[in-house]
Formats: C-alpha cells, structure tokens, sequence
C-alpha cells in the first residue's frame, strides 16, 4: 500500500519513522513514497517534494495521509486527493471539523473511506471504540477530557497552589501549550474534538458553532480553592448526548466530585467516557497528544484501510444543536453579579456565587448580558 504523507513535522515525522521502521507484518506492508514538505531546509529525504501535486496526482499512491494542521491548504489538498480516487487519512481536527459534510460527501461520491482517529485523543482508540460499541449498542452519550494543555494546567495550579499565568508559561516552556494557546485555553480544540466524536458516537453532523464553549482562561486560585475546599476538582469537560431528534453539546469546565474517575486523570493525560446500552460507561484513558502516539493513530487508521476494516460506521446524518434540557448548577465568579440576581442560589463570596438549578441556556443569556470579559463559569457536579 503507497501513501503520500502530507506535513512532516511533529505528527508526520513520528508517522514516518512508524512506517519506515517497519516494526510488525502490518507496518511491512506500507509505503511511503512521497512527502510534502514546507520549505527547503527540511529537503532531508528523496522522497520529499514542496509541491503536493507530486502526491496528489501521482496514480500510484493509494492514501494520502494528512498531518499538516491548519484549514487551508489541508482541505483542498484533501478535497482533490477525493477527486482523485484516494483514500484520506487525517490528524487535522479543526480542518475536518469545518469541512467535515463536503469531504464526506465528495468521500461517498468516489466510494472512499475517510478515516480520522488521530483528531480526537491522540493515541487513544476513542473513534474506533464508538463504531465497536456502535455495531451492537446505541451509544447515548459520552464526556471527556479531551484536551492535555488546559489539563496539565489544571492539575499544576491545584497541586502548587500558582496562578493561571505562571503555569499556562510551565505548560508553553515543556511544548504542551503553543505560543497562542487561545485553542486550547478557550476551550476551541475540544469543542472540535466533541464535533468529531459526535459524528461517530451519532452518526450526526452537527456545526462546531452551534457548540457552546466555555474555556478555563480566567480560572483563579480563589475558585480552585472553593473547589478542594468543598470537595471538587475541576476539568474542562466536552460533552454530548443524543436526544434522538436533535444533539445536546457543550464545552465547560466542571468541578467534578473528587471520587468521580476524572478527578484522577492528571497533567496532559486525556480521559473519555462513553454509555451506551449493553455496555453501560466505558472510560479511555492514555495520551491525548505527542508524536508517536497520535502517529501511532493515523498508522492504524493507513493499517485499516489497507486491510478493508471499514471505520465509517454508517451514513452521517446532518441535525442541530439543542441545550435547552442542559440544566444544572453553576459556580460563577463576575464582577457584575447583580445580573443574576434571579438565578443566585448560594452566594459564595464578594464575587462568587452558586446559581440553583437553572438551563445552559439561560445562563449563556446572562453571560451575554453581563459582558464581563473576566467571568469564569463552571458546572458543578452534584
């Protein structure tokens, strides 16, 4: 099996070295012949080229395996890649987020398989798990902690008692956060990943904006302190539920209980939990992002495709997002409370309270409302 590799940095090398070691009979049986690189310094091996089109055109390559990153030109890439009677595997979370219905459905034009474990968990076999579970069980829900950056930043404020600021700069100095953190920190990354694993949890295309997020950028050392004080530990939690006719998402953080299996899932390790009928809840854990294992990702989704094992599932159905049976209570911190004078249960200090029992719908309005750039919500688990 030929493979044209697009993108050769830190997922692409690790693919590359996967393959090229040829460790098992099924990694024997890959190729790499081609490589696209950016720029001229990184012409190391015969195989690579700066012009896609070397890939893209060439009739001899059976996938093209994309770990770029970015919308454009990975989408075009991928779209022509299609046309050309290729099978495509990718990394790229936010660029099939976006462009998720055209390139399905130009896939199923050309009877191709699109294949994407990689952008959802890194190593773990989150997205071939659900279509596992899903030839049997319906699965109803799942939640996770889909993002390694904001939990390593979690876990290091609640266990050295720093601020935000001084440990986003340990995440960003040991190359856990990018020098733009904004995707991760503002909860944009798993908003991504909850839109993909919808699509194979459900079956459904829904709009990642239609998702409604909440990051951890203005997290403080006053509310992690409420929060160990009165038994929680907080995670940014994406999550989702099938309502039959319509998907229930969001992104927030969430003071889980300190018995809860999160609240033990620490530093830039990633957890996933799924329920489904016969199985009941089913948690993944492992290495959400790095090198080999989101490489070790996308080689088992090349290893897939090259033996026939189909990962589509079934046919992708298009619905909307619906969060107005999301109901629970929050732990909000503003400046301006008296916006939510009507939902305030319990008033924690000067600037923090708890709301009662109230719609994710209802206080997305409030936030709106209030328009205060430095609020911080979670979710509480009661």
């Amino acid at each position: 099996m030929k493979i044209g590799l697009l993108g050769h940095g830190v997922v692409g090398s690790g693919v590359r070295k996967i393959i090229d070691d040829a460790g098992t009979p099924y990694t024997k049986d890959l190729q790499i012949t081609k490589i696209l690189v950016k720029d001229e310094w990184e012409m190391t091996d015969e195989r690579m080229t700066m012009n896609a089109d070397d890939i893209l055109d060439d009739p001899d390559i059976d996938i093209v395996a994309e770990c770029m990153g970015g919308i454009e030109p990975a989408r075009t890439f991928l779209l022509k890649a299609l046309k050309n009677g290729k099978h495509i595997v990718t990394s790229n979370k936010k660029m099939l987020a976006v462009s998720a219905a055209e390139l399905f459905e130009e896939a199923g034009k050309q009877g191709k398989t699109i294949r994407y474990e990689a952008s959802c968990g890194g190593g773990i076999p989150w997205m071939s798990s659900l279509c596992r579970t899903r030839r049997i069980d319906t699965v109803t829900s799942f939640r996770g902690i889909f993002n390694g950056t904001t939990n390593y930043i979690l876990s290091r404020m609640a266990d050295e008692k720093k601020s935000f600021a001084q440990m986003l700069k340990e995440a960003q100095e040991l190359g856990y956060a990018e020098r733009d953190p904004s995707d991760d920190i503002d909860g944009y990354d798993v908003r991504y990943k909850v839109m993909l694993s919808c699509m194979r949890a459900f079956g459904t295309i829904i709009s990642a904006e239609d998702i409604p997020v909440c990051g951890i950028r203005h997290i403080s050392e006053e509310d992690l302190a409420w929060a160990d004080a009165n038994g929680y530990v907080c995670k940014l939690i994406g999550s989702a539920e099938d309502r039959d006719d319509c998907i229930s998402a969001c992104v927030m953080p969430v003071f889980v209980k300190k018995t809860d299996d999160f609240a033990n899932i620490r530093l830039n390790f990633n957890a996933i939990e799924s329920r489904s009928g016969t199985l009941g809840s089913c948690i993944y854990v492992g290495q959400g992002a790095g090198s080999l294992p989101t490489a070790h990702a996308v080689v088992q989704d090349l290893i897939d495709i090259q033996t026939g094992q189909d990962g589509a599932c079934d046919t992708l159905m298009r619905t909307h997002t619906v969060n107005s049976d999301h109901k629970g209570v929050y732990y909000i911190r503003t400046a301006k409370m008296t916006v939510f004078n009507e939902v305030i249960g319990r008033r924690v200090s000067e600037t923090a309270f708890l709301t009662d029992t109230v719609s994710l719908n209802e206080i997305s309005a409030l936030i709106r409302t209030a328009d205060d750039d430095s609020l911080f919500i979670a979710e509480v688990d009661e």
